[in-house]
């Protein structure tokens, strides 16, 4: 029986991309851009050129490619000129053919295969964070944590808003307090009211259901701030290998921390245009969207324009801060900053009392009381909307517990 062409390429050059040639060029100057080293650049090149031989030889046009064409490719027992003759193609090689076809797709070579449509609940949420996004004015941080905990509470509370009532939803809350912090839960119970009243004005469920999420009774003041000394917040600074980018990053990420006090979701938010390097200040965008403009610190200021003029990917994009391996994109959620303070507590080896980007934050807070400054000056740092917020701190220094401590009623 005669065999097709799709399985054998032959006696032909398959490292000849043929009229692809140019988008396989392409392809690989994107990678590079990408920041991907130039060894895996090469095993991208020749995946592509390769499939654009087996297209040849099945007598598939461009056009014509679709999500099936990487199955057959993987399924053709390639003995092409300059492969290695194998009985099948390996999974990474198919992979690189994939990512391939999605260029392709992306460049609007091929016809993308549309996506399937969202089931209706997992549409209902993302039209709730579209409203959130039109009509509250919330960041795109707390956009994507409501929509991800609407998901977690779906299961348990169905997908027919309309039948939900009171009780189920009380019932749904309070089973949660049982896996989680109570923090994590009062958030929760934020994203549901949201969700319940986004709901409610659709008309898709019952109204003033949003009153029926329980209040969570945690006292947020109630509790120590968790700080760290300063001379091991230079530690951790100290860990950062100045030799390397990523090195270069942690130093300028964690001294923005430690310094300002600033919040995961601020150095995620921060652009190339939030730095006034005359006037040696930093813009910030923080819960509300409020601008403020701080003083940016020397060392802070140095790290970051080190981290800009050498490590920085070299990048159409207003954003500062990316992850340092491939392929570049920008940091992105709360974690991605918080790994980059954990792992300087590793390298550190010193004892702290939680591990996240809030510590530093904490500490700065903690720092500048005892430095002397005022609590109204530590407020403006940090951004506090409330007194009460700022006063936190000082419970960990008795001085300033003198300075607001209200005389006990009858004291002359």
């Amino acid at each position: 029986m005669a065999k097709s062409s799709e399985d054998h390429c032959h006696g032909l050059r398959c490292m000849d991309a043929g009229d692809l040639d140019p988008l396989v060029t392409e392809f690989t100057r994107h990678l590079t851009v990408l920041g991907h080293k130039s060894l895996t650049v090469s095993g991208y090149d020749a995946a592509a050129r390769h499939l654009a031989q087996w297209l040849t030889l099945a007598k598939i046009a461009v056009a014509d490619i679709d999500d099936g064409v990487a199955d057959r490719f993987a399924r053709h027992r390639c003995r092409c000129h300059g492969i290695r003759r194998e009985r099948s193609v390996s999974a990474k090689y198919v992979r690189r053919v994939r990512r391939f076809i999605e260029f392709l797709g992306e460049r609007g070579i091929v016809q993308r295969k549309p996506k399937p449509a969202l089931p209706t609940p997992h549409r209902r949420v993302v039209e709730f964070q579209d409203w959130l996004r039109q009509h509250r004015g919330v960041t795109e941080l707390t956009i994507d944590r409501h929509g991800r905990m609407v998901m977690r509470l779906l299961p348990a509370l169905g997908i027919r808003p309309r039948s939900w009532n009171a009780q189920l939803i009380r019932d749904v809350i309070i089973a949660e307090t049982k896996r989680v912090s109570l923090a994590y839960v009062k958030t929760m119970t934020m994203a549901l009211r949201g969700y319940l009243r986004f709901l409610s004005a659709r008309g898709l469920c019952r109204a003033g259901l949003d009153q029926a999420v329980p209040i969570i009774p945690q006292w947020r003041l109630s509790s120590l701030p968790r700080y760290i000394r300063s001379s091991d917040v230079e530690t951790l600074i100290a860990t950062c290998d100045q030799t390397t980018a990523t090195g270069v990053r942690d130093r300028a990420i964690l001294l923005l921390l430690a310094r300002l006090g600033l919040r995961a979701g601020d150095i995620l938010s921060l652009r190339l245009t939030d730095v006034d390097w005359q006037q040696a200040t930093l813009s910030v965008r923080g819960k509300g969207r409020r601008e403020t403009r701080l003083p940016l610190p020397q060392d802070a200021g140095d790290a970051l324009l080190a981290y800009l003029d050498q490590a920085r990917p070299h990048v159409a994009d207003v954003r500062i801060f990316f992850m340092s391996n491939a392929p570049i994109r920008p940091l992105t959620g709360s974690s991605a900053v918080s790994d980059v303070v954990r792992s300087a507590i590793r390298k550190a080896g010193i004892p702290v009392p939680s591990n996240g980007a809030n510590l530093l934050r904490h500490s700065a807070a903690t720092a500048m009381l005892r430095g002397g400054a005022t609590l109204d000056t530590v407020g403006a740092v940090l951004r506090h909307r409330s007194p009460d917020m700022t006063a936190h701190y000082a419970k960990v220094d008795v001085t300033m517990l003198l300075q607001i401590a209200q005389p006990w009623p009858g004291d002359a």
